[in-house]
């Protein structure tokens, strides 16, 4: 007599998503986007190719999900962050500690805008928490202009991100960490 599985359509569904992503997650920070085929996604998963299909397109498709689940992983270390004077420098000592996730830099950094492009990522990034940092210099700076504080959002921002860059490659991070507090630091006097 055959046993009736417990699990429900929902359940196998999760259990396939989670699967893929966790497949694609690992290629992707291990190879990039261009050194991965869809094919080893699926056998690494355990499915079909046609679970990519089925569930996100693409592999593009499968990449945004990726790349949505890693911004959201950075967005909940910060979310923890207690209001006040030191917010943005434990902000920043926090996202450098997130981003050195293995393989996180390549995702959001490197292969996140050359393949979903910038409007995506910065559509994303504001979804996952991306404004942590406009509302941090917003409660440092209070009183500011709105265009102001956004612009030099963007600007720290990139900053961040060449830093996170330069210590993907090997160097040392306590210069670009130190930097950084430093830059906010005077931003915020």
């Amino acid at each position: 007599m055959q046993e009736k599985s417990s699990r429900t359509q929902a359940d196998r569904r999760a259990a396939t998503q989670l699967a893929l992503l966790g497949a694609a997650r690992a290629l992707f920070a291990d190879r990039g986007y261009a050194g991965v085929g869809a094919p080893e996604i699926a056998e690494l998963a355990g499915v079909t190719r046609g679970a990519i299909t089925h569930h996100y397109g693409d592999k593009a498709g499968l990449f945004q999900a990726v790349v949505r689940a890693e911004a959201q992983a950075v967005a909940a270390v910060l979310a923890a962050l207690p209001d006040g004077p030191l917010a943005l420098r434990q902000g920043a000592r926090l996202w450098f500690q997130a981003m050195a996730d293995k393989g996180r830099v390549r995702i959001l950094l490197i292969d996140g805008p050359a393949v979903l492009g910038p409007s995506e990522m910065a559509r994303i990034d504001g979804a996952t928490g991306g404004g942590a940092l406009a509302q941090g210099l917003a409660q440092a700076l209070p009183g500011s202009d709105p265009a102001k504080l956004s612009a030099l959002a963007d600007m720290l921002s990139a900053g961040f991100d060449r830093a996170a860059l330069r210590i993907a490659e090997g160097a040392r991070p306590e210069p670009y960490q130190a930097g950084i507090e430093d830059l906010i630091a005077r931003v915020t006097a």
